[in-house]
């Protein structure tokens, strides 16, 4: 039975992370012997990770649902307030480092292996006697033209009218706050639901880039440096606007039930803290992946 000492509340116990940890060791297990153990072999069948992910979709769905209950049951107090903050901030931050050590690749190949290869440096003998014909130049499929010849996604384009859209989502997200402080939950719905359609249009309008970029400029995953940053950084990006857009997708649903207050609606600036969190990545995104090529 759940219960507050000195303050702290303790919650009952909870099957959900066995739960977790078994959706969690079938997801990375599944995959793990759906791959092929020579090269050349076929890739083996992921049912066993797809019932991991469903595994994980009821325990995500059976747990946040848990502490939702007990919020408004009125079960926290001021301390748990200060845990949920520091609990998201601490997890924002792990997704700053995360992003940050792959905009550290890219600068990395940028800024010293391809000018290496090019003979740069100390290397002109790497180039003269293994790359002769290569040119230091972004964007680059490497000296052994990987992939095959290719096209860059230009900046102006989709990825401009994404990053308008992403700016207007910011914008929404934060009059659907205003919203709620001035307890005006007409305004809290309307700005939420504007978020989440314009998040759900972003990911829209990146699958069709991702089509175009496969089916028009033969850009794709394996086309060398180029492609494996490009979609490793957008495809990233693209996946966390996807979780920030179905976790304000649930906040508005609370919100049309009725729950948060002027004084107690964390759950709405978490989910707004990683919205703006993602918007900001985007921009990052867009000078350096799309406008500086």
């Amino acid at each position: 039975m759940s219960s507050t000492h000195g303050g702290y509340y303790v919650p009952q116990p909870s099957h959900w992370p066995v739960v977790g940890s078994i959706g969690l060791l079938l997801t990375t297990g599944g995959f793990a012997m759906a791959l092929p153990t020579k090269v050349g072999d076929p890739i083996g069948s992921f049912t066993i990770m797809y019932i991991g992910f469903a595994v994980l979709a009821v325990m995500l769905f059976g747990w946040f649902g848990t502490v939702i209950k007990e919020s408004q049951s009125g079960l926290y107090n001021a301390q748990v307030d200060r845990s949920f903050r520091m609990g998201m901030s601490w997890f924002i931050f792990s997704e700053v480092m995360f992003f940050a050590a792959f905009f550290g690749v890219l600068y990395y190949m940028r800024m010293y292996s391809i000018d290496w290869l090019g003979g740069g440096g100390n290397n002109a003998a790497t180039h003269e006697w293994l790359y002769p014909t290569f040119e230091a130049a972004w964007p680059t499929n490497g000296p052994g033209n990987v992939g095959g010849d290719y096209q860059v996604m230009g900046a102006w384009g989709l990825p401009a009218i994404n990053t308008l859209i992403l700016l207007a989502s910011g914008v929404t997200v934060t009059w659907a706050h205003w919203g709620l402080k001035k307890e005006n939950r007409g305004q809290l719905i309307m700005g939420l639901f504007l978020t989440v359609a314009l998040g759900f249009t972003f990911v829209g309008l990146q699958a069709w880039e991702y089509m175009h970029a496969y089916s028009d400029l033969n850009l794709k995953l394996t086309t060398g440096a180029y492609g494996s940053t490009f979609f490793m950084l957008t495809g990233f990006h693209g996946l966390h606007v996807t979780i920030g857009a179905i976790m304000l997708t649930v906040v508005l649903f609370r919100s049309m039930k009725g729950h948060f207050t002027e004084e107690k609606h964390f759950a709405f600036e978490a989910a707004a803290w990683y919205w703006h969190f993602v918007d900001v990545v985007w921009l990052g995104l867009f000078i350096f992946v799309y406008w500086l090529v």
